[in-house]
């Protein structure tokens, strides 16, 4: 078999635009949430060169050794997803967090499985999907649904339902870029649309209420804000007290001392964004995550083997998707969901795992195709 190859590391290549987007983003989430928590953003600092450290290490995985451990990497990860909701595991392990059994307890620090099983979800479909009789009939999607739905159906009954709705739009993007058939794509996304339905009755009570305030504050009832509703009117409020440009770090640290926003360092985080730096700091940040998109989707327009390129399309679309279902929830457009803003929001593992996405972007961007390869993608 033709051997791959590889661009030097300092040289000019579409991972660049990650690594730099992804660096300016991660500056962005300590200097913000340095404005409402001082000593969280020292403990960012220290999980993000952590998170810099893994991105550098992933460089020196070769693209065929992921492939072939991506079964095994997806199984660990659910395994490690069951373990979280078996009644009985020791509270020292699994501790829940207002009801939710998210965390694992690895000594150093609590670790999401969920953020591994993205990863593990992505690398494992894009092993399957290379082959064209995997997306091109009927019966071979089948295996993307079962490959798809046991995460999302553990990870709802954690519960997260936000990080399982990241599952879909990376789903759909990968089978867009394998070449999958138009009418197939129709029946995958009504099954998906029906599947999330059906989810609801999962959901715990106050993820209801959660929907129920966002129907309501669409609908102009205001009955909410005191109670379910509170922290996404408190979002929405200090949002708008940013204006265009942003006010101070002091008068920042003013105004979410007295609007009291739940969660500010971590899933509305980019409420303080908006607070601290205005409109054009939303802006500047759409950006950059837009910077980091093209730089993903650059890599996999270079690659002709699929399993590469399918990576870097699943990659892109989560991280993608990610910051979208955030900023939609904090802007009220979408229901609350706990979810984290990539390289952004306060956290240990979710920080760390966003920078090993974005080190496997960067090898991919620096991978070279052998001439004699191969059949590439098939579009129709």
């Amino acid at each position: 078999m033709p051997q791959r190859s590889h661009l030097p590391i300092f040289s000019l290549h579409a991972g660049w635009l990650v690594v730099f987007a992804a660096a300016l983003l991660t500056w962005l989430g300590i200097e913000t949430i340095e404005t409402t928590r001082p000593a969280t953003s020292s403990r960012q600092l220290i999980l993000a060169m952590v998170g810099v450290f893994a991105a550098y290490c992933v460089l020196f995985i070769p693209v065929n050794r992921m492939r072939q451990a991506s079964p095994w990497f997806f199984g660990f990860g659910l395994v490690l997803l069951v373990v979280l909701i078996i009644p009985g595991v020791p509270d020292f392990l699994v501790h829940p967090r207002n009801g939710a059994r998210r965390w694992i307890n690895v000594v150093v620090m609590d670790m999401q499985p969920s953020e591994l099983v993205k990863i593990g979800f992505v690398l494992a479909l894009a092993s399957y999907l290379r082959f064209k009789q995997h997306y091109r009939e009927m019966k071979g999607l089948l295996i993307v649904l079962a490959i798809a739905i046991p995460p999302m159906l553990l990870i709802v009954v954690e519960p997260d339902l936000g990080t399982a709705m990241l599952f879909l739009p990376a789903l759909i993007a990968m089978l867009v870029a394998a070449g999958a058939k138009f009418k197939h794509l129709v029946i995958i996304a009504c099954i998906g649309i029906t599947a999330s339905l059906a989810m609801y009755p999962l959901l715990r009570p106050h993820q209801k209420d959660r929907i129920q305030a966002l129907i309501a504050q669409i609908e102009g009832d205001d009955r909410f804000e005191q109670s379910i509703g509170y922290q996404g009117a408190r979002a929405m409020t200090l949002i708008g007290a940013g204006g265009m440009a942003g006010v101070s770090k002091d008068k920042a640290a003013e105004l979410l001392k007295a609007n009291h926003l739940p969660e500010e360092h971590n899933d509305m985080i980019f409420a303080v964004i908006c607070l601290r730096f205005g409109l054009v700091g939303a802006i500047g940040m759409w950006s950059l995550y837009l910077m980091l998109a093209a730089g993903g989707l650059i890599a996999a327009v270079a690659c002709r083997d699929p399993f590469p390129r399918l990576v870097s399309v699943g990659l892109t679309a989560m991280i993608l998707g990610q910051m979208v279902i955030n900023t939609a929830m904090t802007l009220g457009i979408a229901p609350i969901t706990g979810l984290t803003l990539p390289f952004v929001s306060a956290g240990g593992s979710s920080l760390v795992v966003t920078w090993c996405m974005a080190g496997i972007l960067f090898n991919i961007a620096r991978h070279r195709d052998p001439m004699m390869t191969r059949e590439g993608f098939m579009f129709s």
